[in-house]
């Protein structure tokens, strides 16, 4: 697989119809592109790998797969790349979608939360207040967990209006996933204290944490 990856990384056109004979998990993350515009962008772009059919299937599928049989009643998207995953993710549950905005795009009431995102820039984000009632299971998903810093913000906002996120140890009604969890203060605190799931096989976590 990680020769594969920087294989793949490397081309500048993909194969929309090439499927691997053996799909072992992660298979797809080779579709991904890296940033070619500088570092005031993310390192890597997951966005080609949603393009190839297969690869956001097999990508969706793993990353329920822990939650398998979990009572889940909602699924939630972050702003604005989760809002993919996640809404992928509740088509193939069965469940509702919930979007979590950034500030300033709801007419509804909401509830407001500040955080500081990968990049270091202040932000805040808000949910409408009458989606989620004390007790719902919410499954929250984004693309990709660096700092840690907006999934934990996304946290905050579910759980102060009662509804649950998974907290371990189990039973565990729900949870946190992303297409990767990285080993930084932020990505060990989401872990150590919630369900996660995230599609990179554990001998390539170390490249991804260093971002290569």
């Amino acid at each position: 697989l990680h020769t594969q990856c920087s294989q793949r990384l490397l081309s500048p056109r993909m194969d929309l119809c090439h499927v691997p004979t053996a799909r072992e998990k992660g298979w797809y993350l080779a579709l991904m592109a890296p940033n070619v515009k500088g570092p005031n962008y993310a390192w890597l772009d997951p966005s080609r790998l949603y393009c190839h059919p297969q690869g956001l299937q097999d990508c969706v599928a793993d990353l329920l797969q822990p939650f398998q049989g979990d009572p889940i009643d909602m699924v939630a998207g972050i702003d604005a790349m989760g809002f993919i995953l996640g809404a992928a993710a509740a088509a193939a549950l069965r469940k509702g979608f919930l979007a979590i905005r950034k500030a300033g795009h709801l007419c509804v009431q909401t509830l407001t939360q500040p955080y500081t995102d990968y990049s270091g820039r202040e932000k805040v984000m808000e949910v409408r207040t009458d989606a989620v009632s004390p007790g719902l299971r919410i499954l929250l998903v984004d693309q990709w967990v660096e700092t840690g810093g907006t999934m934990r913000a996304a946290i905050q906002l579910v759980e102060r209006l009662g509804g649950v996120v998974a907290a371990l140890p189990p039973p565990c009604p729900a949870g946190v996933a992303a297409i990767c969890i990285e080993d930084s203060e932020g990505g060990r605190w989401i872990q150590e204290r919630y369900k996660c799931a995230h599609c990179v096989p554990p001998d390539l976590q170390p490249r991804f944490d260093r971002h290569q």
